[in-house]
């Protein structure tokens, strides 16, 4: 599938942006509409190789997994995963920060899946590319929310099997 951009602009500065995001564990704050049950694969949530699992709230139940793959402080995280039936959809994501003025960041998010069969290419033409689009817009604007106004998490992740 074509990459789906989207971006906001967070009234932070871009190093605490950039600390938030490599953390998957604070995925659950901004990502919990789309994204359900999102477990951690191991305890360390931060850094390359933390993974999470997840349940994707799009018509039947799919589930998908997500890796930190790369991190370049404080500019871009990569994120590395597969979802879908039997997990034969790859997914990549990527959030780029750029500095916005003197105490803002722009933070520019990027995700393209890569389907394995017919069907899944038909699902995401059916509606699951724009549905991917949408959650993400809402997913950056809720992620704005909350490094600006500070806001407490509202739901505790937990760590798989444990």
């Amino acid at each position: 599938m074509r990459p789906i951009r989207v971006g906001v602009t967070i009234d932070a500065p871009r190093e605490r942006v950039f600390e938030y995001l490599s953390d998957v564990a604070n995925h659950v704050e901004f990502c919990d509409h789309y994204l359900k049950d999102l477990r951690l694969d191991r305890i360390e949530s931060r850094g390359v190789g933390a993974a999470a699992s997840f349940r994707i709230a799009f018509g039947r139940a799919l589930w998908g997994e997500i890796a930190i793959a790369e991190l370049d402080p404080p500019h871009l995280i990569v994120l590395d995963g597969h979802t879908g039936r039997l997990g034969r959809v790859g997914v990549h994501a990527e959030y780029r920060l750029t500095q916005h003025g003197r105490e803002g960041t722009r933070v520019d998010y990027e995700v393209s899946t890569t389907p394995a069969t017919r069907t899944d290419r038909l699902r995401e033409a059916l509606g699951g590319r724009a549905w991917l689009r949408w959650q993400s817009g809402k997913a950056v604007r809720r992620l704005a929310q909350v490094l600006e106004q500070g806001r407490p998490a509202s739901r505790a992740v937990r760590v798989a099997a444990g």
